[in-house]
């Protein structure tokens, strides 16, 4: 009997690769649009007064920050599920008819779900939580979505040929169990329509709108023990999923250490989900929670730094690659960014520094060191990997993607420069009193101050945009450039994957 290599079937990553694309262009361009709106307010109008409703700040930022959290990065998240894990379980989607068709409706119950997410926000309707803004109807079809990658994932896993779990599919694991916890418990919500007036009739307000189970400080609690851990198991837990795969294979480097992947897994596992008081500190929350935040906050710095570590010095001894390969150059930086933002993260924890730091723009350029460096970059280079392997087509151009590199990096740079100048200032400028105790400073003196740095965020933004067009066209070019095969490919990676 001939043994031939398994054919692996790309047909759900192409759709989610496409997606990531799609909606990452949607997402940054209204993130630009909006880091310039703040600068030069005029623009609200742009397209006309009868429009200014749907272009205003208000409107569009969830609509940008859903586009990338919830758009961009899942559609990047699943698109490498549904490469990394035929390829290190060794089966493929084609083997069950069932798994195929559970990863077809994943992708278009996505497709519709994001659809309805992009006209109820267009229009105003919104729960108003941070990250949680979708109404009961569309929480339910999340849900469904999630189940079915469950059933993907649980599905190939129960399939397999290789008998060990490599730890990239822990971290996929974990990004399933995590969100669905938070986002079951964040989103109890009561509709409307099954309350009672004050005159006995039933249902107040719009049959789609809700409210939180949970009341003042405890919506708050929860919807923060949320909200950072979306950002743990979004924008943290399956990246780490992605690199430890990626740059091994891109590499021919084993991961430096295996032990330190799952010592700096349990880490993050055990000590990421207490740490979301600190965005509470100074509230109402119970004082020892506000530490208890804090705290963990800092430790949070052990298991992070153990994986940026690891993925650093999985490049041990093969630093020529980084100058050779632009590529590589994407996964290590984004490795730096991912040290940048979970040191920044901690320091703007302790309550000191928090006191100057919090409801300013430094917030704003952490968060943005880490999904513009660390996240785009590491889903950047996992979809540069993929597409000369799911096409079959050689890359289209190699001097285009190192051009993206520095454009892009550039324009991270720019913007978190500019906003920790503008948090520091912001922050500052309030505290700040005169000798008879007055604040020295009124709130328009601090927008005045603040406006070069805006346009300066805008501008850093803007070129980040241009290096993912430069992005979309290369991907674009590649999917009809010269048909190669795998094994003319490089694919060095001691995995064998």
């Amino acid at each position: 009997m001939e043994n031939r290599p398994l054919e692996y079937d790309y047909t759900v990553a192409k759709m989610f690769m496409l997606t990531t694309i799609i909606l990452g262009i949607v997402g940054m361009s209204i993130g630009v649009f909006i880091a310039f709106e703040l600068a030069f307010p005029g623009l609200n109008t742009v397209l006309g007064s009868g429009l200014a409703e749907y272009t205003n700040f208000s409107r569009l930022r969830p609509l940008h920050t859903d586009a990338v959290a919830f758009g961009f990065t899942l559609s990047g998240i699943w698109a490498t599920w549904y490469y990394v894990g035929q390829r290190v379980l060794k089966v493929s989607m084609a083997e069950s008819k069932f798994l195929m068709f559970i990863g077809k409706l994943h992708f278009w119950l996505y497709i519709l779900g994001v659809t309805a997410v992009v006209v109820s926000l267009f229009m105003g309707i919104t729960t108003s939580k941070e990250y949680a803004e979708f109404e009961w109807p569309i929480d339910i079809a999340i849900v469904v979505v999630w189940v079915l990658w469950g059933v993907s994932i649980f599905g190939l896993i129960g399939i397999r040929r290789e008998k060990s779990l490599y730890i990239s599919i822990w971290y996929y694991i974990a990004t399933f169990l995590g969100v669905a916890m938070l986002y079951l418990f964040n989103n109890m919500e009561i509709p409307t329509m099954l309350a009672s007036s004050a005159a006995g009739e039933t249902g107040i307000g719009a049959w789609y709108h809700s409210i939180s189970m949970y009341a003042g400080t405890n919506d708050a609690l929860v919807q923060w023990w949320y909200g950072h851990n979306a950002v743990a198991f979004v924008f943290t837990v399956p990246i780490i999923a992605m690199i430890y795969y990626f740059l091994p294979k891109e590499s021919g480097q084993a991961i430096y250490s295996y032990k330190l992947s799952l010592l700096a897994f349990w880490g993050l596992m055990f000590v990421y989900l207490w740490a979301g008081g600190h965005h509470l500190l100074y509230s109402t929350v119970p004082d020892w929670m506000q530490t208890m935040g804090s705290i963990f906050s800092v430790i949070l710095i052990l298991p992070s730094w153990g994986s940026a570590i690891n993925m650093l010095l999985t490049m041990k001894g093969e630093w020529q690659q980084v100058a050779a390969s632009p590529l590589i150059k994407f996964m290590v930086l984004a490795s730096t960014f991912y040290m940048f933002s979970t040191l920044e993260g901690p320091i703007q924890a302790i309550k000191s520094v928090n006191a100057i730091a919090h409801f300013t723009d430094w917030i704003v350029g952490h968060v943005h060191d880490g999904t513009l460096g660390w996240v785009g970059f590491m889903i950047i280079a996992a979809l540069y990997h993929m597409a000369p392997r799911v096409f079959k087509r050689e890359l289209y151009s190699k001097g285009l993607m190192a051009a993206q590199f520095w454009i892009q990096t550039l324009g991270i740079v720019l913007y978190f420069t500019s906003m920790w100048i503008a948090g520091i200032t912001q922050g500052m400028m309030w505290r700040a009193h005169d000798e008879f105790g007055n604040l020295a400073y009124s709130f328009m003196d601090t927008v005045d101050v603040l406006h070069p740095y805006y346009a300066l965020r805008g501008t850093g933004g803007l070129l980040y945009l241009v290096g993912f067009f430069m992005f979309a066209y290369n991907i674009y070019k590649t999917m009809s450039a010269r048909p190669v095969e795998e094994s003319e490919l490089q694919n060095a990676s001691p995995m064998g994957a």
